[in-house]
């Protein structure tokens, strides 16, 4: 029997991997979709036939209620949220409403209309915030350091209420920094590979970046998404961190960037302090040990591998745009 499953989010990054991933399985994929004038569906184009959209929004529960109504699926998969740490200090109240609220939503809608259905929640490193020991694993305590980061708690505990309250079967997938050349231009990995495809091509002279010493556990989101789906695959529900277990500065990708195209960064990166974060989070590294035994899942892009990915990429579409 074919099994459904409903998207939030399924325009982003991490919701094109994962309706390539269900598809492929044979899973007849429902994405959730807010109306905007422009739709911006770029990620998901080459797919779109296959996908059974459904207009709704985090913030609005009759269309959540009808959305789940409409596809009782047999897994929701919330990847929906504000999701720009920037962001979330000039817009903290729109953030808490969807990036924390919107997941008691989505879950209620869940718990009425088809209670059986496997729920997953992405949960987010930045929870973490001001560590207090790396590596960071299930049993981390959280110190959040952002707005954004103090949704995604609410969110994740949430999840868990509704996992003991109702006994439903609802996961948090904790995952640490995952990219893409999908990856949105405002997130600092993308920022720095569209900077270096830009200054390779002589449409740039620099690129202006904040903190480059904070460290990070970056791995692919294609990757990423597979522990996703193994997690609802389980017997029982439970909470996975999902990381590759290494760290790297972003003065590393930097460097890492730029020497893929043959060029010193010290020649173009300017430091600026609009881009410093009013309270930073020095240093994310996930131990992806439970994920491991449990689901039998494993990072398999390296950070290098994943570098340059994600510079070709840029570089390709920038030749595509211009001419060269």
């Amino acid at each position: 029997m074919t099994k459904a499953a409903l998207i939030t989010g399924i325009t982003g990054q991490d919701g094109s991997y994962l309706a390539e991933l269900l598809l492929a399985k044979g899973y007849e994929v429902y994405g959730l979709v807010r109306r905007l004038s422009t739709p911006n569906m770029s990620r998901i184009s080459h797919i779109a036939d296959n996908i059974i959209f459904l207009e709704g929004d985090l913030t609005d529960q009759s269309s959540l209620n009808v959305a789940v109504q409409t596809a009782q699926p047999d897994e929701v998969y919330n990847l929906a949220a504000q999701s720009f740490v920037a962001t979330s200090w000039n817009q903290p109240v729109l953030t808490g409403n969807v990036t924390g609220l919107g997941v008691t939503r989505i879950l209620d809608a869940v718990k009425h209309f088809c209670r059986d259905a496997k729920f997953y929640q992405a949960s987010s490193s930045e929870m973490f915030g001001n560590v207090e020991e790396v590596p960071q694993n299930e049993d981390t305590r959280f110190c959040p350091r952002s707005p954004y980061a103090i949704a995604k708690v609410y969110g994740y505990y949430t999840t868990v209420n509704y996992r003991e309250s109702y006994g439903m079967f609802c996961c948090n997938g904790i995952l640490f920094n995952h990219e893409s050349p999908r990856r949105g231009i405002e997130f600092v990995t993308r920022k720095i590979t569209d900077g270096v495809a830009r200054i390779h091509a002589g449409h740039s002279k620099e690129l202006r970046l904040g903190n480059l010493d904070a460290k990070r556990d970056w791995g692919y989101a294609a990757d990423y998404v597979e522990a996703m789906w193994r997690m609802l695959q389980q017997d029982a529900p439970d909470d996975y961190v999902v990381a590759t277990g290494e760290s790297h500065s972003v003065r590393e990708f930097v460097e890492m960037a730029f020497s893929s195209v043959g060029l010193d960064w010290r020649d173009h990166v300017k430091m600026d302090e609009r881009f410093m974060r009013p309270a930073e989070v020095p240093e994310l590294r996930g131990d992806a040990s439970k994920a491991k035994e449990a689901l039998g899942w494993a990072a398999k892009t390296s950070f290098e591998e994943l570098v340059e990915m994600m510079v070709g990429a840029d570089v390709e579409r920038m030749v595509a745009d211009h001419g060269r």
